[in-house]
C-alpha cells in the first residue's frame, strides 16, 4: 500500500464514531493484556450484598450494565461528559438506575444525603472526590476503584511528543487523601501489562477516542510518527506498549455500639 493510501485509510479512522466507552469497533486488532481483572468479580461480589450502590463516572454505563444480574434494590450512576451522560440516561434509565449529571472533579459535590450507599463504585474514573465518597457511605460501607496508572503508556505518548498529563494519578496520591476522608484500605494492587495494536489505523481510533493521551491529535499534523509505526510493522515488530493499573477498595469503618 502507498504511503499516500495509508494516509487515506488513517483518516477514516480518524472519522470512525466513538460512544461511551466502548472499544468493540477494535475487536482483532488491539489487545490488552495482562493479569485478569479481578475488578468485574470482586464488584459484582459487593453488589450482591449491598442495598444501595453508585457507580461514579459511569462513562456511557458500559460497565453497569455488564454487572445487570447483581445489581441492589437501589442503584445511580454519575457522569459529566454531556454524550456519555446521555448515552448512560438512555440506556440505564429504563432500568430504573438513576443518572445524575456530576462533574469528573475531585471537588466534586454528590446530590446525595448522607450515608445513602453500601457501595461506591469507579473504575477508570481518575478525579476521586473522596470527602464526598466518605460522606455518602454508610458505614462499615466500601469504595472499590480501578485507575489507570498515571505513568501508563508512556513509551506511545513519547513517540508521538506527548508526556502523561496526570503522572501522579498513582497509589502514593490516592491512599492519603483516602486516608484523610477517614476511610480504610482493605487492599491494593497494582499491576502491569500491555496494549498491543495489529495495525497503525487501530492506534489512530484509539488515540482519537482517548484524547488526552495526545492532545490535539490529527493524522494530518502527527504523519511522521505513524508512518514511523508502520515501519515497525513492515519490519516485523509488535506495537506493543507497556500499561500500568492499580485498584482500591476502602471501607468506611462501622459504627460502634454505645452499650457498655
Amino acid at each position: 500500500m502507498t504511503e499516500e493510501a495509508l494516509i487515506a485509510a488513517w483518516e477514516r479512522e480518524e472519522r470512525a464514531p466513538f460512544a461511551g466507552w466502548d472499544f468493540t469497533y477494535l475487536a482483532g486488532r488491539a489487545r490488552s493484556e495482562g493479569p485478569p481483572s479481578v475488578y468485574p468479580e470482586r464488584a459484582a461480589t459487593l453488589m450482591r450484598q449491598a442495598r444501595a450502590a453508585i457507580d461514579l463516572d459511569t462513562g456511557g454505563g458500559e460497565q453497569l450494565l455488564a454487572l445487570r444480574p447483581y445489581w441492589p434494590a437501589r442503584l445511580a450512576a454519575t457522569e459529566g461528559y454531556s454524550p456519555n451522560l446521555r448515552l448512560a440516561t438512555d440506556r440505564l434509565g429504563p432500568l430504573g438506575v438513576e443518572v445524575v449529571s456530576v462533574e469528573s472533579s475531585e471537588l466534586a459535590r454528590l446530590p446525595f444525603a448522607d450515608a445513602t450507599f453500601d457501595l461506591v463504585l469507579n473504575r477508570h474514573g481518575g478525579c476521586l472526590p473522596m470527602a464526598e465518597i466518605a460522606r455518602v457511605l454508610t458505614p462499615g460501607g466500601t469504595l472499590l476503584t480501578q485507575q489507570v496508572h498515571g505513568q501508563t503508556l508512556v513509551e506511545l505518548l513519547a513517540h508521538f511528543g506527548a508526556a502523561p498529563q496526570w503522572p501522579d494519578a498513582t497509589p502514593a496520591y490516592y491512599l492519603p487523601r483516602i486516608a484523610a476522608a477517614g476511610l480504610e484500605l482493605v487492599e491494593l494492587d497494582e499491576y502491569t501489562g500491555a496494549e498491543v495494536f495489529t495495525d497503525v489505523g487501530a492506534v489512530v481510533y484509539f488515540l482519537r477516542a482517548v484524547p488526552w493521551l495526545v492532545p490535539g491529535f490529527r493524522v494530518d499534523t502527527h504523519q511522521a510518527p505513524l508512518l514511523a509505526l508502520q515501519r515497525r510493522l513492515v519490519r516485523g515488530e509488535e506495537l506493543r506498549f507497556v500499561t500500568r493499573g492499580y485498584r482500591i477498595e476502602a471501607s468506611k469503618p462501622a459504627e460502634r455500639s454505645s452499650e457498655p
